[in-house]
């Protein structure tokens, strides 16, 4: 279009007039805001919505209702393990959903969907109320700024406490629009489908809202969502586009590992040549597992991708003296940085975890050579095991044990710690006596008598004998009488006497204390 012409020619773009002054010198300025204002580089970007909030919230269940999938029965226990990239359309418009998971350990995958989504969605149970956390998505989303809408899922099992919650959401900074703010908020059902329509409606129109527009002319970068090693295609990483056009052959850089695209695979499965902003996609080239959450960008050429990569092999921990030595497997990298934060935050002041090598993918011979070198065990999460490295863990008797669900792999620890701990001496304080009468000393025994002035004095008790504030012997109680009868107890008020035998000489007015030392 000749942007030289009159001067009162205008453009509109949003709604919004924009005149065109006539000065030759401002066309080659004009002409560029032009370009941007008609889009022909600001393309639509495809919208990313995350999906945030407490473990069993019905997160899950919402998504595959809007998808109309079932994700959430072939999820171990009914729980999300792992960061879901799917891509759906709502009424025509195509839409890239990242369902997190809601248990504790994996807050870093939470932060990372706030970060590169463009809208979330906090769901909050009615039956759960606000949660450890939904208090930390809250915190995700004061920090980036990222538009909500807030979904209260189960009305159908209650509604009673619904006020209640909208409330506390209030105390946590986000006030929903029937409180006066400007959260929407629906009230919905994932199970009956009740406010589902109003809920994809929302979605739509905040999307609208947004008006959210790319660069595609820059070279593609975005973010790794996932990633893991595959025995077959080797390293494989889940990654969206925030900008650019992503392309089979183009040079991929990461802070750790670099390599060429071979293959790029939508989330339906089915192999495409390009991705475009705001879509998700499963690539292969990378010459070592990229880590979750880690920036991509394209480089032009393979060295210049290795010049700005850090080296990042896994560190290994040797045996040690002390401690449990754990090798950790897991499928994807999201899952092994959530194990090994939830184990380094485990108590070890008693028995010390020592992770000596942690990594994605299937137990491999590598695997049980280092377990047997440093005498370590093997913890899965979520891998296979071949018969024939079955046969070898069997036969070095190394110890495997894999799990579906987080907080059993923390039982299990939990449990290998408590089995792993030495037994403690503690020193169990009973009672006190002072010395009344010195009936007969002879080498390194006494028979002695006294009044019990505090707890009591129990037969078998460790003695230590006090002069003043000085210590000067210790020994035990051979022989306990009360009342010239022998007994086990002696308690407070009464007078005991005692045969003793030990280092010192007990003279009247001294103290002694009776103890034992209990192994737990």
């Amino acid at each position: 279009m000749d942007v030289t012409g009159s001067p009162r020619k205008r453009f509109a773009r949003k709604g919004t007039w924009v005149r065109i002054p006539p000065s030759p010198l401002e066309q080659p300025l004009l002409v560029k805001i032009f370009d941007i204002m008609t889009d022909k580089n600001c393309k639509k970007k495809t919208p990313v919505v995350v999906i945030l909030g407490h473990v069993d919230a019905g997160k899950s269940s919402i998504l595959d209702f809007i998808r109309k999938t079932d994700t959430v029965t072939r999820e171990s226990g009914g729980i999300t393990q792992h960061v879901g990239v799917y891509e759906s359309e709502i009424k025509g418009q195509k839409v890239t959903f990242l369902d997190t998971p809601g248990h504790a350990a994996f807050s870093g995958i939470r932060s990372r969907g706030a970060k590169i989504a463009d809208l979330a969605i906090l769901v909050v149970a009615v039956d759960q109320g606000i949660q450890p956390q939904t208090k930390e998505a809250i915190a995700y989303l004061t920090e980036t700024k990222l538009p909500v809408i807030v979904a209260f899922n189960k009305i159908d099992i209650s509604s009673e406490k619904l006020n209640s919650i909208k409330g506390q959401l209030n105390k946590e900074g986000i006030t929903v629009e029937s409180m006066g703010g400007s959260v929407p908020a629906l009230e919905i059902s994932a199970k009956t489908g009740a406010g589902m329509d109003a809920l994809t409606d929302m979605i739509l129109l905040m999307i609208e809202m947004e008006d959210l527009k790319c660069e595609t002319e820059n070279q593609a970068q975005g973010v790794i969502i996932e990633s893991h090693q595959d025995s077959f295609r080797g390293p494989v990483a889940t990654l969206i586009i925030d900008q650019g056009i992503l392309k089979t052959g183009d040079i991929i850089g990461t802070n750790s590992t670099c390599g060429r695209i071979k293959n790029i695979i939508n989330p339906q499965g089915k192999s495409i040549k390009e991705v475009f902003p705001g879509e998700a996609a499963i690539i292969m080239g990378f010459s070592q597992v990229p880590k979750a959450g880690e920036p991509f960008c394209i480089y032009r050429d393979l060295s210049m991708a290795e010049e700005n990569t850090k080296s990042d092999e896994p560190c290994q921990t040797m045996k040690t003296e002390d401690g449990c030595n754990l090798i950790i497997k897991a499928d994807v990298h999201s899952s092994l940085e959530a194990i090994e934060t939830v184990l380094k935050g485990m108590p070890q002041e008693k028995v010390k975890l020592n992770i000596i090598e942690a990594k994605t993918g299937e137990v491999t011979q590598n695997d049980v050579n280092l377990a047997q070198t440093v005498g370590a065990e093997i913890i899965g999460f979520n891998v296979s095991l071949n018969p024939g490295v079955r046969g070898m863990l069997d036969k070095a008797k190394i110890r495997f044990k894999n799990f579906d669900v987080i907080y059993k792999l923390m039982e299990y620890v939990s449990e290998l710690i408590e089995k792993n701990r030495k037994p403690e001496a503690v020193r169990r304080e009973v009672g006190k006596l002072e010395i009344l009468a010195i009936f007969k000393t002879e080498k390194n025994r006494q028979i002695i008598g006294g009044n019990v002035v505090s707890g009591q004095i129990e037969k078998g008790a460790t003695l230590d004998v006090y002069r003043g504030k000085e210590k000067i012997g210790q020994g035990k109680i051979i022989t306990l009488e009360c009342r010239k009868k022998k007994a086990d107890i002696v308690p407070k008020g009464q007078q005991a006497g005692i045969l003793y035998e030990g280092t010192g000489k007990i003279e009247e007015g001294d103290l002694v204390e009776a103890y034992f030392i209990d192994m737990i």
